[in-house]
């Protein structure tokens, strides 16, 4: 494979079977035995968060009021270094930016994970959302404390939340070979993600229009997100293939009245 190659294929390695033609680009790691391939179609789209405005939530109907974004279930911790970092950022937020601080805390004790079914552990919920959820009309700010922290202190929001709340609406998937080599996937977080819960949201941002029309391509708008996911040569390779992309689009003719 060439350091940068544009493979079609039906639903993608890993898939799970998604119908459909998926477009993956794929790039050569120089620095170890490691393919990327990315999810063509869903980087250049105009993907945009909608929490606080018009994200309808992740439950079985519509919940845009309850402002819960797709916090309600808890966050899996990828691994214990990714749990050990949720403690410590956790441990500096201040009261005033959490609305269940005291909750968190017991017997002098700071309690935000449980395991999690099937293993490994996960936050723990308060009142049937995540420990780390800002209810709205909470003084300090409504949304992830951890968030709110980290802006706060001015450092980036992804030195403090879980690994799958700061990387999504993206996915990173690690296909290993019997010949040691490594297939990583960087494609759009989908319902079947969820487990079979997925199947029952009302709604799902990846897939809604109402969450595309950004007009800043995404693997500009979560540039530094990116590069902290695949490095910041990998990112180079990337974002110049993809720009290269977006110059040769067709230019549409402006029409003028006769």
């Amino acid at each position: 494979m060439s350091p940068t190659t544009v493979i079609p294929t039906t639903g993608g390695p890993g898939s799970g079977g998604t119908s459909g033609v998926r477009e993956w680009l794929g790039v050569e790691d120089p620095a170890e035995r490691r393919t990327w391939l990315f999810d063509v179609a869903f980087l250049l789209s105009g993907w945009h968060c909608l929490f606080g405005c018009g994200c309808q939530g992740v439950l079985t109907a519509p919940t845009p009021e309850r402002g819960e974004g797709c916090c309600s279930y808890g966050a899996h911790l990828s691994d214990r270094h990714d749990a050990a970092r949720v403690e410590a950022a956790a441990a500096e937020i201040p009261p005033a930016l959490w609305q269940h601080h005291r909750q968190a805390w017991r017997h002098g004790r700071l309690q935000v994970l449980r395991r999690a079914p099937g293993g490994g552990s996960m936050t723990r919920q308060v009142a049937g959302v995540c420990i780390f959820l800002n209810r709205p009309g909470f003084p300090g700010g409504s949304g992830c404390a951890l968030h709110l922290s980290a802006l706060a202190r001015g450092v980036a929001p992804r030195t403090t939340k879980p690994e799958v709340c700061w990387q999504l609406p993206l996915r990173r998937e690690d296909l290993r070979h019997e010949d040691g080599s490594v297939t990583t996937l960087i494609r759009r977080w989908e319902r079947r993600d969820w487990g079979e819960g997925g199947a029952a949201f009302a709604w799902w941002c990846t897939e809604a229009p109402e969450a595309l029309g950004g007009r800043t391509p995404l693997y500009r708008a979560l540039a530094e997100d990116l590069q902290a996911m695949v490095g910041p040569e990998i990112y180079r390779r990337l974002a110049d293939a993809l720009d290269t992309r977006i110059r040769r689009r067709p230019r549409r003719r402006s029409l003028s009245a006769t």
